[in-house]
């Protein structure tokens, strides 16, 4: 059985501009649509904020006005929806668990960030086991015109970027876009260096035609998989976050994997990761490794 795109609202316009990538994306890829609205009891001093029931009512009244706008745009679409008490992150992250992927809302660029890229969005990426799409309030579907790329970011051995690579072929594979794979390296400092290491290296005739080597072996399974999308191999020495963002301009969606880490404070995710979702003003898939 085919899984659903889930999207998480909450009545902003980030979680109704994710509602809109994530019915656009369902129905490219021919699958259900699930919308998910959790809400939690909010009792104020002085204020009538309504009773449980009431503040209920609210939240299913909003998810409903919500899913008209989508079926309306999109009536072949077959659509859920579930209003769900509890605190967002529990239930997000089972969400996602039955999810194709989850699509969210998220504000602002900087260091100063809302709702889905401060704590509840950070544990919601860092805790889910399937791929993450953080959208921002300006998403038009305009912007998934023809010619814009989906760039992913691809490190390490084939293995390390499988699960991202596969997430960005096939997404470009049903928007009919091109993937640009593009891989950043710098100078490691001289202790890095192995006997085995500086034997490939010499093999490879330096350090950026070993990169090149590298990016080129671990794309060539979903080439072969995916034969008619269209891929630019992009190689460019700097850090992974700074040469991704750079090409930003060109990219109808951004990729990235991450692993995640848990802390004394909580889960956190990569640093790579956690750049791009800050400053790239198109949407950003953060994909879990296998």
């Amino acid at each position: 059985m085919t899984r659903p795109i889930t999207a998480g609202i909450d009545g902003t316009e980030e979680s109704l501009a994710a509602l809109g990538w994530a019915a656009r994306e369902a129905v490219r890829r021919g699958t259900a649509l699930r919308v998910v609205h959790a809400w939690r009891f909010e009792s104020y001093e002085g204020i009538d904020a309504g009773d449980r029931d009431t503040q209920a009512g609210w939240a299913g009244d909003a998810t409903t006005e919500a899913v008209r706008a989508v079926v309306g745009r999109h009536p072949e679409l077959d659509v859920s929806t579930d209003v769900l008490e509890g605190g967002s992150v529990d239930v997000l992250v089972a969400a996602a668990a039955d999810a194709e992927l989850l699509v969210l809302g998220s504000r602002g660029h900087g260091p100063v960030v809302g709702f889905l890229l401060g704590s509840v969005g950070q544990q919601v990426i860092a805790e889910s086991s399937r791929p993450v799409v953080l959208v921002r309030s300006g998403d038009q579907a305009t912007a998934e015109a023809a010619g814009r790329e989906i760039v992913v970011g691809q490190e390490g051995d084939a293995q390390d970027s499988a699960a991202a690579l596969r997430f960005a072929f096939e997404t470009a594979a049903a928007r009919g876009a091109t993937v640009r794979a593009v891989r950043a390296w710098t100078l490691p400092p001289v202790f890095a260096y192995s006997p085995g290491s500086l034997k490939l290296l010499d093999e490879a005739g330096g350090l950026e035609p070993y990169e090149k080597k590298a990016l080129a072996s671990a794309l060539r399974p979903w080439r072969e998989h995916f034969p008619d999308v269209p891929v630019v191999e992009h190689v460019e020495m700097g850090s992974a976050g700074q040469v991704l963002l750079s090409v930003t301009a060109r990219a109808q969606l951004m990729v990235v994997g991450r692993r995640a880490r848990r802390t004394a404070v909580g889960a956190r995710i990569g640093s790579v990761a956690h750049g791009v979702l800050h400053h790239a003003d198109c949407p950003v898939a953060v994909v879990p490794h296998v």
